[in-house]
Protein backbone atom coordinates (compact mmCIF):
# COMPACT_ATOMS: atom_id res chain seq x y z
CA UNK A 1 0.00 0.00 0.00
CA UNK A 2 2.58 2.83 1.04
CA UNK A 3 4.93 1.02 -1.57
CA UNK A 4 2.06 2.31 -4.78
CA UNK A 5 1.37 5.55 -2.67
CA UNK A 6 5.20 6.31 -2.87
CA UNK A 7 5.10 5.41 -6.75
CA UNK A 8 1.90 7.77 -7.54
CA UNK A 9 3.49 11.03 -5.24
CA UNK A 10 6.60 10.24 -7.49
CA UNK A 11 4.70 9.96 -10.79
CA UNK A 12 2.58 13.14 -9.44
CA UNK A 13 5.78 15.18 -8.90
CA UNK A 14 7.22 13.82 -12.45
CA UNK A 15 4.42 15.09 -14.39
CA UNK A 16 3.91 18.10 -12.65
CA UNK A 17 4.97 21.42 -15.33
CA UNK A 18 7.42 23.30 -12.14
CA UNK A 19 6.49 24.13 -8.27
CA UNK A 20 7.03 26.89 -6.28
CA UNK A 21 8.66 26.34 -2.79
CA UNK A 22 6.03 25.72 -1.05
CA UNK A 23 4.74 22.77 -2.96
CA UNK A 24 8.76 21.52 -3.74
CA UNK A 25 8.83 21.73 0.11
CA UNK A 26 5.45 19.79 0.49
CA UNK A 27 6.75 16.99 -2.14
CA UNK A 28 9.89 16.73 -0.22
CA UNK A 29 8.09 16.07 2.99
CA UNK A 30 5.75 13.71 1.81
CA UNK A 31 7.59 11.68 -0.50
CA UNK A 32 10.76 11.42 2.24
CA UNK A 33 8.52 10.15 4.88
CA UNK A 34 7.05 7.13 2.70
CA UNK A 35 10.64 6.70 2.03
CA UNK A 36 12.17 6.50 5.07
CA UNK A 37 9.54 3.30 5.77
CA UNK A 38 10.05 1.17 2.72
CA UNK A 39 12.37 -1.08 2.33
CA UNK A 40 16.40 -0.76 0.54
CA UNK A 41 15.30 -2.05 -2.85
CA UNK A 42 12.24 0.11 -3.11
CA UNK A 43 14.64 3.05 -2.24
CA UNK A 44 17.24 2.30 -4.71
CA UNK A 45 14.55 1.84 -7.30
CA UNK A 46 13.26 5.76 -6.23
CA UNK A 47 16.69 6.72 -5.93
CA UNK A 48 17.17 5.63 -9.85
CA UNK A 49 14.13 7.34 -11.32
CA UNK A 50 15.22 10.71 -9.29
CA UNK A 51 18.79 10.34 -10.26
CA UNK A 52 17.71 10.84 -14.26
CA UNK A 53 16.16 14.46 -13.32
CA UNK A 54 17.45 17.28 -13.42
CA UNK A 55 15.34 18.26 -10.57
CA UNK A 56 14.69 16.32 -7.07
CA UNK A 57 12.99 17.63 -4.07
CA UNK A 58 16.14 18.83 -1.92
CA UNK A 59 15.57 16.99 1.14
CA UNK A 60 14.83 13.96 -0.50
CA UNK A 61 17.91 14.00 -2.85
CA UNK A 62 20.38 14.71 -0.10
CA UNK A 63 19.23 11.53 1.89
CA UNK A 64 19.30 9.50 -0.84
CA UNK A 65 22.71 10.36 -1.36
CA UNK A 66 23.43 9.35 2.20
CA UNK A 67 21.57 6.58 2.33
CA UNK A 68 23.54 2.68 2.06
CA UNK A 69 25.54 2.49 -1.33
CA UNK A 70 23.40 0.55 -2.79
CA UNK A 71 20.34 3.26 -2.21
CA UNK A 72 23.11 6.30 -2.69
CA UNK A 73 24.74 5.10 -5.92
CA UNK A 74 22.42 6.32 -8.39
CA UNK A 75 22.27 9.77 -6.57
CA UNK A 76 25.80 9.96 -6.63
CA UNK A 77 26.78 8.85 -9.85
CA UNK A 78 24.64 10.95 -11.80
CA UNK A 79 21.91 13.22 -10.13
CA UNK A 80 22.04 17.18 -11.38
CA UNK A 81 19.84 17.58 -7.95
CA UNK A 82 23.03 17.76 -6.24
CA UNK A 83 25.04 20.52 -5.75
CA UNK A 84 29.25 20.43 -5.01
CA UNK A 85 28.07 20.95 -1.25
CA UNK A 86 26.02 18.10 -0.75
CA UNK A 87 28.84 15.88 -2.45
CA UNK A 88 31.47 17.41 -0.47
CA UNK A 89 29.68 16.90 2.74
CA UNK A 90 29.17 12.80 1.48
CA UNK A 91 32.57 12.31 0.86
CA UNK A 92 33.10 13.98 3.96
CA UNK A 93 30.76 11.67 6.26
CA UNK A 94 30.74 8.67 4.29
CA UNK A 95 32.82 5.46 3.13
CA UNK A 96 34.86 4.60 0.44
CA UNK A 97 31.79 3.15 -1.78
CA UNK A 98 30.32 6.53 -1.36
CA UNK A 99 33.89 8.15 -2.64
CA UNK A 100 34.31 5.96 -5.97
CA UNK A 101 30.11 6.67 -7.40
CA UNK A 102 30.86 10.08 -6.59
CA UNK A 103 34.01 9.45 -8.54
CA UNK A 104 32.38 8.14 -11.29
CA UNK A 105 30.40 11.23 -12.51
CA UNK A 106 30.48 13.12 -15.73
CA UNK A 107 32.03 15.89 -14.15
CA UNK A 108 33.63 16.06 -11.14
CA UNK A 109 35.27 19.69 -10.03
CA UNK A 110 38.45 19.98 -8.67
CA UNK A 111 37.21 21.11 -5.25
CA UNK A 112 35.33 17.54 -5.21
CA UNK A 113 38.26 15.43 -6.45
CA UNK A 114 40.81 17.34 -4.20
CA UNK A 115 38.49 15.80 -1.35
CA UNK A 116 38.25 12.48 -2.68
CA UNK A 117 42.02 12.51 -2.82
CA UNK A 118 42.06 13.29 0.57
CA UNK A 119 40.33 10.72 1.79
CA UNK A 120 40.36 8.06 -1.00
CA UNK A 121 41.72 4.85 -0.75
CA UNK A 122 43.97 3.42 -3.66
CA UNK A 123 41.24 1.58 -5.62
CA UNK A 124 38.92 4.97 -5.05
CA UNK A 125 42.19 6.96 -6.28
CA UNK A 126 42.23 4.80 -9.59
CA UNK A 127 37.98 5.48 -10.64
CA UNK A 128 39.09 8.89 -9.88
CA UNK A 129 41.93 8.46 -12.51
CA UNK A 130 40.83 6.81 -15.08
CA UNK A 131 37.55 9.45 -15.34
CA UNK A 132 38.52 11.98 -17.68
CA UNK A 133 35.33 14.13 -16.26
CA UNK A 134 37.49 14.74 -13.17
CA UNK A 135 39.47 17.83 -12.78
CA UNK A 136 42.22 17.68 -10.48
CA UNK A 137 44.47 20.37 -8.71
CA UNK A 138 47.98 20.61 -9.27
CA UNK A 139 48.50 19.38 -5.58
CA UNK A 140 46.30 16.52 -5.90
CA UNK A 141 48.07 15.48 -9.48
CA UNK A 142 51.42 15.56 -7.09
CA UNK A 143 49.53 13.82 -3.84
CA UNK A 144 47.90 10.71 -6.47
CA UNK A 145 51.93 10.66 -8.03
CA UNK A 146 53.64 10.26 -4.25
CA UNK A 147 50.57 7.10 -3.67
CA UNK A 148 51.50 5.93 -7.13
CA UNK A 149 55.25 5.62 -6.19
CA UNK A 150 54.01 2.94 -3.82
CA UNK A 151 51.55 1.35 -5.14
CA UNK A 152 51.80 -0.20 -9.21
CA UNK A 153 47.71 -0.97 -9.24
CA UNK A 154 47.63 2.87 -9.85
CA UNK A 155 50.79 3.13 -12.64
CA UNK A 156 48.85 2.80 -15.39
CA UNK A 157 45.85 5.13 -14.42
CA UNK A 158 48.44 7.90 -13.67
CA UNK A 159 50.29 7.80 -16.70
CA UNK A 160 47.36 6.96 -18.72
CA UNK A 161 45.64 10.13 -17.82
CA UNK A 162 46.45 13.17 -20.19
CA UNK A 163 46.01 16.25 -17.49
CA UNK A 164 49.11 14.60 -15.21
CA UNK A 165 51.32 17.68 -15.07
CA UNK A 166 54.44 16.43 -17.39
CA UNK A 167 56.63 16.92 -14.83
CA UNK A 168 55.29 14.86 -12.09
CA UNK A 169 55.07 11.57 -15.05
CA UNK A 170 58.28 11.74 -15.29
CA UNK A 171 58.55 11.13 -11.79
CA UNK A 172 56.70 8.19 -12.68
CA UNK A 173 59.06 6.74 -15.05
CA UNK A 174 61.48 4.84 -12.75
CA UNK A 175 58.97 3.09 -11.03
CA UNK A 176 57.08 1.73 -14.14
CA UNK A 177 57.14 -1.17 -16.60
CA UNK A 178 57.89 -0.59 -20.19
CA UNK A 179 55.13 -0.28 -21.67
CA UNK A 180 53.69 3.03 -19.41
CA UNK A 181 57.86 4.35 -19.70
CA UNK A 182 57.41 4.03 -23.91
CA UNK A 183 53.71 6.51 -22.99
CA UNK A 184 55.90 8.86 -21.21
CA UNK A 185 58.36 9.48 -23.72
CA UNK A 186 55.97 10.05 -26.59
CA UNK A 187 54.29 13.11 -24.26
CA UNK A 188 58.06 13.89 -23.71
CA UNK A 189 58.43 14.31 -27.24
CA UNK A 190 55.13 15.65 -28.22
CA UNK A 191 55.11 18.81 -25.73
CA UNK A 192 55.74 22.20 -27.28
CA UNK A 193 58.86 24.21 -25.71
CA UNK A 194 56.51 26.80 -24.21
CA UNK A 195 54.88 23.94 -22.10
CA UNK A 196 58.32 22.20 -21.98
CA UNK A 197 59.54 25.41 -19.72
CA UNK A 198 56.11 26.08 -17.53
CA UNK A 199 56.47 22.01 -16.53
CA UNK A 200 60.24 22.23 -16.01
CA UNK A 201 59.06 25.99 -13.50
CA UNK A 202 56.61 24.13 -12.06
CA UNK A 203 58.80 20.69 -11.03
CA UNK A 204 61.77 22.88 -9.33
CA UNK A 205 59.38 23.55 -6.82
CA UNK A 206 58.73 20.42 -6.01
CA UNK A 207 61.79 18.29 -6.93
CA UNK A 208 64.19 17.50 -3.72
CA UNK A 209 66.86 15.51 -3.01
CA UNK A 210 65.29 12.48 -0.98
CA UNK A 211 67.60 9.75 -2.67
CA UNK A 212 69.38 8.41 0.73
CA UNK A 213 73.50 9.19 1.20
CA UNK A 214 76.43 8.76 -1.31
CA UNK A 215 79.21 5.72 -1.36
CA UNK A 216 81.68 5.87 1.24
CA UNK A 217 84.15 6.53 -1.74
CA UNK A 218 82.19 9.16 -3.63
CA UNK A 219 84.39 12.38 -2.16
CA UNK A 220 87.35 11.06 -3.41
CA UNK A 221 85.63 10.03 -6.97
CA UNK A 222 84.29 13.38 -7.29
CA UNK A 223 87.36 14.92 -7.19
CA UNK A 224 89.20 12.57 -9.15
CA UNK A 225 86.66 13.57 -11.67
CA UNK A 226 87.27 17.38 -11.17
CA UNK A 227 90.63 16.95 -11.64
CA UNK A 228 90.38 14.63 -14.98
CA UNK A 229 87.79 17.51 -16.05
CA UNK A 230 90.46 20.45 -15.61
CA UNK A 231 92.74 18.34 -18.00
CA UNK A 232 89.65 17.54 -20.54
CA UNK A 233 90.27 13.96 -19.44
CA UNK A 234 86.56 13.43 -19.41
CA UNK A 235 85.67 11.67 -22.09
CA UNK A 236 82.97 8.96 -23.37
CA UNK A 237 86.60 7.08 -23.72
CA UNK A 238 87.39 7.41 -20.23
CA UNK A 239 84.22 6.57 -18.73
CA UNK A 240 84.27 2.81 -20.58
CA UNK A 241 87.94 2.58 -18.94
CA UNK A 242 86.51 3.51 -15.61
CA UNK A 243 83.51 1.19 -15.67
CA UNK A 244 85.81 -1.77 -16.95
CA UNK A 245 88.48 -1.05 -14.16
CA UNK A 246 85.20 -1.89 -12.23
CA UNK A 247 85.49 1.85 -10.74
CA UNK A 248 81.99 1.81 -10.30
CA UNK A 249 81.51 5.52 -8.37
CA UNK A 250 83.91 7.19 -10.44
CA UNK A 251 81.76 5.83 -13.68
CA UNK A 252 79.00 7.15 -12.15
CA UNK A 253 80.02 10.36 -11.36
CA UNK A 254 81.64 10.96 -14.48
CA UNK A 255 78.51 9.74 -16.72
CA UNK A 256 76.48 12.30 -14.19
CA UNK A 257 78.93 15.13 -15.44
CA UNK A 258 78.99 14.30 -19.00
CA UNK A 259 75.32 13.39 -19.57
CA UNK A 260 74.02 16.22 -17.02
CA UNK A 261 72.43 14.20 -14.41
CA UNK A 262 72.32 14.02 -10.90
CA UNK A 263 74.50 10.85 -9.27
CA UNK A 264 71.06 9.18 -8.03
CA UNK A 265 69.77 8.71 -11.38
CA UNK A 266 73.30 7.57 -12.80
CA UNK A 267 73.64 4.86 -9.87
CA UNK A 268 70.24 3.28 -10.69
CA UNK A 269 71.31 2.39 -13.79
CA UNK A 270 74.16 0.11 -12.32
CA UNK A 271 72.21 -1.01 -8.92
CA UNK A 272 68.93 -2.07 -11.59
CA UNK A 273 70.61 -2.26 -14.33
CA UNK A 274 68.24 0.40 -15.88
CA UNK A 275 69.26 0.02 -19.74
CA UNK A 276 66.83 1.69 -20.94
CA UNK A 277 67.40 4.32 -18.91
CA UNK A 278 71.00 4.29 -20.27
CA UNK A 279 70.07 4.48 -23.69
CA UNK A 280 68.25 7.16 -22.98
CA UNK A 281 70.90 9.50 -21.04
CA UNK A 282 73.52 7.79 -23.75
CA UNK A 283 71.29 9.20 -26.64
CA UNK A 284 70.83 12.77 -25.34
CA UNK A 285 74.56 13.22 -24.29
CA UNK A 286 75.48 11.99 -28.35
CA UNK A 287 77.79 9.12 -27.30
CA UNK A 288 77.52 6.64 -30.14
CA UNK A 289 75.85 3.52 -30.66
CA UNK A 290 79.09 1.44 -30.36
CA UNK A 291 79.98 3.50 -26.50
CA UNK A 292 76.17 2.75 -25.65
CA UNK A 293 76.52 -1.37 -26.04
CA UNK A 294 79.96 -1.14 -24.47
CA UNK A 295 78.21 -0.19 -21.65
CA UNK A 296 75.86 -2.63 -21.93
CA UNK A 297 77.97 -5.64 -22.48
CA UNK A 298 80.25 -4.55 -19.17
CA UNK A 299 76.71 -4.21 -17.26
CA UNK A 300 75.76 -7.29 -18.61
CA UNK A 301 78.89 -9.23 -17.87
CA UNK A 302 77.62 -12.39 -15.85
CA UNK A 303 74.09 -12.14 -16.78
CA UNK A 304 72.18 -14.86 -18.94
CA UNK A 305 71.97 -14.28 -22.61
CA UNK A 306 74.15 -11.22 -22.51
CA UNK A 307 74.64 -11.20 -26.68
CA UNK A 308 70.66 -11.23 -27.14
CA UNK A 309 70.02 -8.62 -24.44
CA UNK A 310 72.36 -6.32 -25.70
CA UNK A 311 71.08 -6.52 -29.52
CA UNK A 312 67.62 -5.95 -28.24
CA UNK A 313 69.34 -2.57 -26.36
CA UNK A 314 71.05 -1.99 -29.70
CA UNK A 315 67.76 -1.59 -31.50
CA UNK A 316 66.02 0.35 -28.50
CA UNK A 317 69.00 2.97 -28.61
CA UNK A 318 68.24 2.87 -32.36
CA UNK A 319 64.80 3.92 -32.26
CA UNK A 320 65.07 6.29 -29.51
CA UNK A 321 64.19 9.89 -31.17
CA UNK A 322 66.75 12.37 -29.69
CA UNK A 323 64.35 15.05 -28.78
CA UNK A 324 62.75 12.78 -26.99
CA UNK A 325 65.73 11.67 -25.04
CA UNK A 326 67.25 15.32 -24.65
CA UNK A 327 63.60 16.23 -23.15
CA UNK A 328 63.25 13.04 -20.68
CA UNK A 329 66.62 14.31 -19.43
CA UNK A 330 65.55 17.94 -18.74
CA UNK A 331 63.47 16.30 -16.12
CA UNK A 332 65.86 14.00 -14.97
CA UNK A 333 68.10 17.23 -14.04
CA UNK A 334 65.63 19.05 -12.10
CA UNK A 335 67.34 16.93 -8.85
CA UNK A 336 70.40 17.96 -10.06
CA UNK A 337 69.73 21.50 -10.52
CA UNK A 338 67.57 21.95 -7.25
CA UNK A 339 70.21 19.85 -4.94
CA UNK A 340 73.02 22.21 -6.58
CA UNK A 341 70.54 25.37 -5.75
CA UNK A 342 70.43 24.09 -2.31
CA UNK A 343 73.35 23.34 -1.94
CA UNK A 344 74.53 27.04 -3.01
Amino acid sequence: MRRELLRNVTDMFFEGDGYNTAETALFDAVMGQLADEMEAAVRAELSTRLSMSHFAPPQLARRLANDNIEVAAPMLCGSAALSDDDLLQVVQERGQDHLRAISLRTTVSTRLSDAIVERGDDDTLGVLLRNNGAELSRQAHETVVDRAHANPALHAAVVNRASVPIDLLNEMYFKVEADLREQILQRNAEINPADLEAALRAGRHRVAVQDGAFPADYDEAEKYVRNLKVTGGVTPQALAGMLRAKQTTRFLVALAELADVDFHTARRILERRELDVLAIVCKAAGFDRALFLTFVMLILDGAVNVMERAREYGQTYNDLPPASARRTIQFWKLRRQTGDVAAA
